[in-house]
């Protein structure tokens, strides 16, 4: 029996294991649409009850589901604590943890119900070449990550002396400054805060330029690690 439910859950090369796959794809899809539906204003009493039924039925799968991939586990904490397991837990939870709550933290853990799209990821070669991908070049994007802050927080502290006495409003301090700093270094630019003073936009400038390599080079180390994977 423990065999027959661990090919069904983890091996997508049977017939079964397959099919169960797909399934899994459906249901999380269609928890997500119920979820987008009972955001809509004006539910009447009935719709909201068929919703919370459907999310009954979602999350009594999810649950199974769980509670099986835990029996079928050589290492049941293992696999609670790993990647996946913790998707699968989170997945569930809020639902458990509403009973009995007021109606501002039930919003706040319903919110968690989005990360069930991670579930998809379970089953996606692609996904799991991207995240091999990602582990191989995991100290590159430490680093890059560190000169990236690094970068924000010179960006925000050079926009916040040269524009602050001219838009004090704007850029009164560093934490005004840092949200233009990031939509600038990210190649954004909403345009709802920008440079007014000569300083300002020649530091503008450069910083639209540094934007460049925050974008592109961790793009090229994700490709070039893809590359060396399938060679």
């Amino acid at each position: 029996m423990k065999s027959v439910v661990n090919t069904l859950l983890n091996n997508t090369n049977a017939s079964c294991g397959k099919w169960f796959a797909y399934m899994s794809h459906l249901i999380v899809i269609f928890s997500l649409f119920t979820f987008s539906l009972g955001t809509l204003p004006n539910l009447t009493e009935s719709q909201y009850n068929t919703l919370y039924t459907l999310e009954c039925m979602v999350i009594g799968f999810f649950t199974l589901e769980y509670i099986a991939r835990l029996w079928v586990s050589e290492k049941t904490l293992g696999y609670a604590f790993s990647f996946y397991g913790v998707v699968d837990f989170v997945a569930i939870v809020p639902f458990y943890l509403t009973v009995g709550l007021d109606l501002r933290a039930v919003l706040i853990l319903r919110m968690f119900r989005i990360l069930r799209l991670l579930k998809l990821a379970r089953y996606n070669k692609a996904l799991e070449r991207l995240v091999k991908a990602a582990k191989s070049i995991t100290g590159e994007l430490i680093i890059f990550a560190a000169i990236s802050a690094a970068l924000i927080f010179i960006t925000s502290a050079g926009i916040y002396y040269l524009e602050r006495e001219a838009q004090p409003d704007t850029f009164g301090n560093i934490f005004d400054s840092l949200w233009w700093a990031v939509v600038s270094l990210t190649t954004i630019g909403y345009g709802d805060a920008y440079p007014v003073t000569v300083g300002g936009r020649v530091f503008a400038s450069i910083v639209f330029v540094l934007g460049l390599g925050i974008v592109t080079i961790p793009t090229g180390l994700f490709t070039a690690a893809l590359f060396k994977d399938n060679s």
